[in-house]
Parts: structure tokens; C-alpha cells; sequence
């Protein structure tokens, strides 16, 4: 099977932690030229130096923070430019826990202007190229949510439902021109985003983390967590020459936690 991405430019967005940082670094072992991008610049440095090869000359670094829509559009814009760009993970932090029916309107302003908007501007500056080249890859970091909603995660759930529907008319719009666009949908993952869902979960029941936690793997039939490299695995699947010919789909990686098909 091959999945190298030798040769190939991959954009990863929410690179510098979590689920971004492990794909990262998969990425670049399998062979990927790498332009990293999340709002600290420090650690993105850091990884850069970390990744297998000459980080300092063959990565890139792009430090915005994705919900300045304006900032974001000018730094893709800069980059395509310079490179073309293969394969684009577009990746960002996930809601904070709450009930959709008593979520601020300004919560599902500031997540779709961080998820969806930050994708479209990304796509909009890099699938011309791809087009061209008549070849691409674009992945998008959802959640089992698009199939399953999860409790107390209502703008989450209604945020990533939106992204997966964009998704799916991108896989229809630029299939002909051999772009393919897929979406990896993590289970319970261990990032420090879980540590805050398991934190909420046990305040609002009034239980210790650890109960909360067991509460959680209860509902996973391989009774444990994810690790991010888990998700980075599947995410390269998707990237190589043996994932050419997925298109349009939504990849659940949960140990089996998703109760349909």
C-alpha cells in the first residue's frame, strides 16, 4: 500500500497542538513538505524544528489566528504565490462544551467564522492550483457529531454539521478536476480539549473526573480513547496515492463509539 507523500506540499491548519500537531507529524514522515499554521508562533517553531528533515529550510510557518477571517485570506494568499499546495487539512479547536437552546448568538457567530468561514477562505486561495494541476487533497478534522449529535456540545454539533454538508458539495463541485475532499471524524481523543469535556461533564454532574471519564469509555466499544496519532494515521490514508480514489465520504475514528452506520 502506498501512502508516501514524498514530493507533496501539505497545508495543516491548527498545527501547533492536539490532533494538528500529531498530523503534522505524520505528514512529514511520510515525506510531505509541511506549511504549519496556528496563531502561536512559538510553538509552531518548535514543532518546525522537531519534524523529520531539515525543518528550518523545508517547512514552513504561517501564525494567524483563523478567526481573523481578513488575516487569514491575505497569509493563503501570500503563500499560494510563492507554492502550490497539495494537500490541505483543515483542522481548528472545537467549541467550548454547552446546550445549543442557551448558547449565545455570538458562540455560533465566532465557531462558524472559525470553522467554516477559515475553511472556505483556504480553499478559495488553494484549489485554483489544484485545479490546474488536476490533482488534490482536502481533508477536513470534523467530529462523529455530523452523523451522531453529542450531548452538551450543541454549537460543536451544529457547527461540524455545516462543515460536513460544505464538504460534500466540494467533493461534488471539484471531483471532475481530481480533487478529492473527505472528512475524518475523531472520537473521544486525548487532547487537552477531552480533558475540558471530561472537566464540564463532571461539574455539571456533580462527579469526580475519573467517574466522568469511565462514564465516557462506557460508551466505547474498545474502552479507551484515541490517541491523536490515531487520527493522523487516517488522515494520511486519505492524503496518498492510495486514497485517490475516496471521495466525498465521512471516516468516523472512534473505537467503534458511534451508535449507526
Amino acid at each position: 500500500m502506498n501512502i508516501q507523500l514524498n514530493g507533496k506540499r501539505a497545508l495543516v491548519l491548527g498545527a501547533s497542538q492536539g490532533i494538528g500537531r500529531a498530523i503534522a507529524q505524520e505528514f512529514a514522515a511520510l515525506g510531505a513538505e509541511l506549511v504549519l499554521l496556528a496563531r502561536d508562533r512559538g510553538k509552531l517553531e518548535a514543532l518546525r524544528v522537531e519534524l523529520p528533515g531539515d525543518g528550518r529550510s523545508s517547512h514552513r510557518i504561517i501564525a494567524v489566528d483563523m478567526a481573523d477571517t481578513p488575516a487569514l485570506e491575505v497569509a493563503i494568499g501570500d503563500l499560494c504565490a510563492e507554492v502550490s499546495v497539495d494537500v490541505i487539512v483543515n483542522n481548528s479547536g472545537g467549541p467550548p462544551p454547552g446546550l445549543a437552546h442557551t448558547a449565545e448568538l455570538d458562540a455560533f457567530e465566532a465557531a462558524f467564522r472559525q470553522h467554516l468561514l477559515a475553511f472556505q477562505a483556504v480553499v478559495r486561495n488553494t484549489v485554483p492550483g489544484m485545479k490546474a494541476r488536476h490533482d488534490g487533497r482536502i481533508i477536513n478534522i470534523i467530529s462523529t457529531s455530523v452523523k451522531q449529535p453529542l450531548h452538551n456540545l450543541g454549537v460543536s454539533n451544529t457547527i461540524r454539521g455545516a462543515v460536513a454538508q460544505w464538504s460534500k458539495t466540494l467533493a461534488n463541485e471539484l471531483g471532475p478536476f481530481g480533487i478529492t475532499v473527505n472528512n475524518v471524524l475523531p472520537g473521544a481523543t486525548s487532547t487537552d480539549r477531552l480533558t475540558a469535556i471530561i472537566r464540564n461533564k463532571s461539574m455539571k454532574g456533580g462527579t469526580t473526573d475519573e467517574q466522568a471519564k469511565e462514564e465516557m469509555l462506557d460508551e466505547i466499544p474498545l474502552h479507551r480513547f484515541a490517541k491523536p496519532e490515531e487520527i493522523a494515521f487516517a488522515a494520511a490514508f486519505l492524503a496518498g496515492p492510495s486514497g485517490a480514489y475516496i471521495n466525498g465520504i465521512n471516516l468516523p475514528v472512534d473505537g467503534g463509539r458511534t451508535a449507526c452506520l
